[in-house]
């Protein structure tokens, strides 16, 4: 994919709360600030949304551990039933991905969880999927547990909130993007701001290589070499 390409030229910058553009998500950024051990949340929306980005950003900090179904389970099923204490923050990612073993090791977390709520080895539990949690395709007792506490839907941001973001970005390498392409890019490219913000990056040091303006050929022109070196 040319989205991809892009990613290999210049990769996205690491997820934080503070390079997240939250636009209607406001509710879940500020829970998500102001989340303590004992607290669950659970974040659904669609592919783009920020899900991912919102979970690796608070799996950042220290004593935190991040995991999806491209991770094994057995150190999530491990956390779940040591008697050692857990790290501060757990991260599930795309619950809706993992297999049984899986979705069992996750339950298991869900139940200590609940339990240590209040005691002194409480934890944050935060997962993601795809759906609301009575609609997950999931087993049926891990379905209820994730809404045992807090429930957001991520939205997709509007084009306003998508441009400002870009602009934001682009400013903040000494940039101005010129309103036509703001247009195509909201029009023609994928909505997922940590793509949009590595495609400004690579679209600057494009343009000091080449000595050129930022314009929309020379985006398209980028977008045409990377394609290009890509299959050769």
């Amino acid at each position: 994919m040319t989205e991809q390409l892009i990613l290999d030229i210049s990769p996205a910058p690491p997820a934080s709360l503070d390079n997240f553009v939250a636009g209607a998500n406001q509710a879940a950024l500020q829970a998500l600030r102001q989340c303590s051990p004992g607290r669950a949340v659970y974040l659904w929306g669609p592919p783009g949304a920020g899900r991912t980005h919102l979970l690796r950003a608070m799996a950042s900090r220290d004593d935190s551990r991040y995991f999806s179904a491209d991770t094994p389970f057995q150190p999530i099923f491990d956390i779940a039933t040591d008697d050692k204490a857990p790290p501060s923050l757990l991260a599930i990612d795309d619950i809706e991905r993992f297999d049984e073993h899986g979705q069992a090791a996750v339950f298991a977390l869900y139940n200590r969880w609940r339990e240590s709520a209040t005691r002194p080895d409480a934890f944050t539990l935060l997962v993601s999927g795809d759906r609301a949690p009575k609609t997950m395709s999931v087993r049926e007792d891990l379905r209820t547990r994730l809404g045992w506490d807090l429930v957001f839907r991520l939205e997709y941001l509007s084009d306003a909130h998508r441009a400002e973001a870009m602009q934001q970005r682009a400013a903040a390498r000494g940039l101005q993007l010129q309103a036509e392409l703001l247009r195509w890019l909201l029009t023609h490219y994928d909505r997922d701001m940590n793509r949009l913000s590595a495609l400004i990056d690579a679209l600057d040091n494009y343009s000091l290589v080449k000595k050129r303006p930022i314009t929309l050929p020379l985006l398209k022109e980028l977008l045409a070499n990377s394609q290009t070196q890509s299959s050769s």
